[in-house]
């Protein structure tokens, strides 16, 4: 039995394990995809620290912008925790060789994005995720920690609430694995997935751990905030960086006029533009005036996903953008040690859980710090926790493994669904879209929660069509639709019950925070198989 599973192969992950690592503890990360296919390298604005390298900053000034941008619902120590450690996170980082740009007297360049009042950003081009990722995957090799690929989380090994490991698909050989440990880290990303066309997320971030978690009872919390970033491409849904608009880019519509502070939050920016697009506008992200030079330097990657997905180039054209579906504020709920609420030894990092960093809306740049930062730490904190008196597991079983292996082989014995579930996945995307976006309505949300729980009830009646065990993507994408349904029908359910606008979740008919009900974390979990909810007041 190993000390630590790690799962997920991001930098929430990758940054628990060289913590882990450097503590003495053995480590094993487990991921669905190769380390530098994972999200974290579609992060390109920046890692925010309040270095004030190129403009006066402050590290109260960092904590000031992340309280105000949560709407009320931030963890205000962890917030404190993150960004005094942001410093040293930025340090780390150079340590390992991570390649920042750099200002004409040799310190990190830094730029401002929307909700800072400050140049923060520190920054590697506009590829600034892709360089940190590809940072600590090198420095993982280099510590010879054992990196397993292609594997898929099924479900977490809980022995008496305690959580002993996990159960995996083997995308490759076709078979369930299980892999057992004294501790458990999940950093599996988080739900955007969901809005399927409509996200600027790859099709695999379906919440794999964020399910897993709800199934063996564990809590996940604050569901119903999900961040639109404002400037996607309006054909492709790809992502145009922040740093677009951080360097001096405009937002106009059809008649050319800006209509918008261009570095508001992206809560208030996404409102704006939805309503020029309602209002029959098209939007437009104008960066011309920067000039071709200062924009390949600084943006080169935005000039070649124009090119390539829109066949224009931005340092002369016009860039036509929309809001689609970016990050996902809520997920595992942990406490302040990043435990994850309701299960033992198991801890949640990165976007696949609710540190009540990010609260009803995310800052630009404190993604990629919030992975880095509290990997580290729960990396720490889960070796520290092997070393704590009276620490003990409970006696293993094989009675997940046997009842996995039986389903799992049930679905390869079954017919195929008369309906195509990749179909109901392309509608639900657009649905997710539509009724759970940007502007929220409570008789289409009901409505869609209760279209989502007829599809959910006939899953026991589908299968898949490819009989083959190896290398079945088949299966792979029926499994991430099960999550979908589970994780989706929280994200509705939590979005009606919140009868206010706070952040990221907005509704025509309540457009007024409401702390007095509403200054609250929506908590799910599962009870005697039936779906719980409480509404858990901040203290603060």
């Amino acid at each position: 039995m190993i000390d630590i599973l790690i799962i997920g192969t991001g930098g929430a992950g990758l940054s628990s394990a060289l913590s882990a690592k450097q503590q003495g503890s053995t480590v094993t990360v487990v991921g669905k995809s190769h380390p530098t296919a994972s999200q974290t390298s579609m992060a390109q604005g920046g890692i925010n620290s309040a270095l004030g390298n190129v403009v006066y900053d402050s590290i109260e000034a960092h904590i000031e912008d992340t309280i105000n941008s949560s709407h009320g619902l931030c963890d205000i120590e962890m917030v404190k925790k993150m960004c005094r450690d942001a410093p040293a996170t930025i340090e780390w980082l150079e340590s390992l060789g991570v390649p920042f740009d750099r200002t004409t007297d040799g310190k990190v360049a830094q730029r401002r994005l929307g909700g800072a009042s400050s140049k923060r950003a520190c920054y590697a081009q506009d590829y600034t995720g892709l360089k940190i990722l590809h940072t600590l995957y090198d420095s993982c090799l280099k510590e010879g920690i054992e990196i397993i690929e292609e594997h898929m989380l099924l479900n977490l090994i809980v022995e008496e609430k305690q959580v002993q490991g996990a159960l995996f698909w083997d995308i490759v050989s076709g078979e369930v694995v299980e892999i057992r440990a004294k501790m458990t880290i999940i950093a599996t990303g988080g739900y955007g997935g969901i809005y399927k066309n409509f996200t600027t997320n790859a099709n695999e971030s379906t919440g794999d751990g964020v399910a897993s978690v709800l199934r063996a009872g564990g809590r996940i919390s604050d569901m119903e905030f999900v961040q639109f970033h404002p400037t996607a491409l309006k054909n492709s849904a790809i992502l145009i960086s922040e740093s677009a608009r951080g360097e001096g880019g405009y937002l106009v519509n059809s008649k050319g006029e800006r209509f918008v502070d261009e570095l508001l939050t992206r809560d208030i920016l996404s409102r704006a533009i939805a309503s020029q697009i309602y209002n029959g506008e098209d939007v437009f992200l104008d960066i011309r005036h920067l000039g071709e030079e200062n924009i390949l330097k600084l943006m080169p990657q935005e000039v070649h996903l124009c090119k390539l997905h829109e066949g224009i180039n931005p340092a002369f054209e016009l860039i036509p953008i929309k809001p689609v579906a970016h990050y996902t504020m809520g997920g595992i709920d942990v406490n302040q040690s990043l435990e994850v609420s309701g299960l033992e030894n198991c801890y949640a990092v990165g976007e696949c859980s609710n540190a009540k960093i990010h609260g009803a809306n995310r800052l630009g740049g404190n993604s990629l710090l919030e992975i880095i930062s509290l990997g580290r730490l729960a990396g720490i904190n889960a070796s520290n926790a092997l070393g704590t008196d009276g620490f003990s597991l409970a006696k293993p079983t094989n009675t997940q493994l046997t009842k996995e292996k039986e389903y799992i082989d049930g679905l390869f014995e079954k017919y195929p669904w008369e309906m195509n579930f990749y179909d109901i996945q392309n509608r639900l995307g657009e649905k997710f879209y539509k009724y759970v976006g940007i502007v929220r309505d409570n008789t289409q949300l009901n409505n869609f929660v209760n279209e989502l729980r007829v599809i959910k009830a006939s899953l026991d009646n589908m299968g898949i069509g490819d009989k083959k065990r190896e290398n079945n993507s088949n299966l792979v994408d029926f499994l991430q639709f099960i999550n979908i349904l589970e994780i989706g029908e929280v994200l509705i359910d939590s979005a009606i019950v919140r009868d206010e606008s706070r952040g990221a979740h907005f509704k025509e008919a309540f457009p007024q925070e409401d702390d007095k009900l509403y200054k609250a974390h929506s908590t799910y979990w599962i009870e005697e198989s039936v779906l719980q909810n409480r509404l858990i007041k901040v203290d603060k």
